[in-house]
């Protein structure tokens, strides 16, 4: 059994190809860093260059690739998405919203997928926090996709996980006191008691890659952040 995961060289996405390699999957991994794609060979199956905002490569990779049972996309924008709706610059704007809105709906599309698609979205889709309106548009706008993505394409079945603040290398673009005190105020809010970890998203896009009578629908994986109080 085969699955690609795009995105799949650090982070939630390096949690993932782990776990299903674990579970005896077959797994692609995809990214754009060189040296994080060194780094993962010999790990999985098999590592390859791939930007996901380009549509003829994606489709190009997919064609060559063939069919396979399960699509996971954990790729998505850098921290240029926290800003305020009024300092968004259309520019800065296409920036958060191309590589993960628009690439992971390229990557559907072109994907030869027989089993299932599991998409990463985020808590932000779900939240009213200020800063974070490119993020909750391109996330929710993934969300609001997934039911009729499974009815569109069933009896592939389509879902998302929606992490909350995990603690990943995405946050490097924040400084230690800003990354510490978030994550502390994140811990205090969760019900949990703690920010998540790469693998507590591995562990549910597993359940959902075997998880054969699930599909259209969105798992939240954030420790209760996202619960009305």
């Amino acid at each position: 059994m085969r699955a690609v995961i795009m995105g799949g060289t650090a982070g939630i996405g390096l949690a993932v190809a782990t776990r299903l390699t674990g579970a005896g999957l077959a797994v692609t991994v995809t990214g754009r860093d060189p040296g994080r794609l060194a780094a993962v060979r010999g790990q999985v199956a098999a590592a390859e260059q791939l930007d996901g905002t380009i549509e003829a490569d994606v489709a190009a990779f997919f064609e060559r690739l063939g069919p396979f049972e399960h699509l996971v996309l954990a790729f998505g924008p850098a921290t240029a998405g926290f800003a305020t709706v009024k300092s968004l610059s259309a520019d800065r704007l296409r920036s958060v919203v191309e590589p993960k809105l628009y690439g992971y709906l390229t990557a559907v599309a072109h994907a030869r997928v027989t089993g299932s698609v599991t998409l990463l979205s985020a808590g932000s889709a779900r939240v009213a926090r200020p800063g974070t309106v490119a993020l909750a548009a391109v996330n929710g706008g993934l969300e609001a996709a997934v039911r009729p993505l499974a009815v569109e394409l069933a009896p592939v079945r389509v879902n998302a996980v929606s992490p909350g603040v995990i603690d990943t290398s995405w946050w490097a673009g924040f400084s230690e006191e800003q990354r510490a005190a978030q994550f502390a105020a994140v811990a205090e809010a969760t019900p949990v008691g703690r920010v998540g970890r790469p693998d507590d998203v591995a562990r549910a896009v597993e359940y959902l890659v075997h998880a054969d009578f699930v599909t259209g629908t969105v798992l939240p994986v954030d420790g209760g952040l996202t619960l009305p109080r």
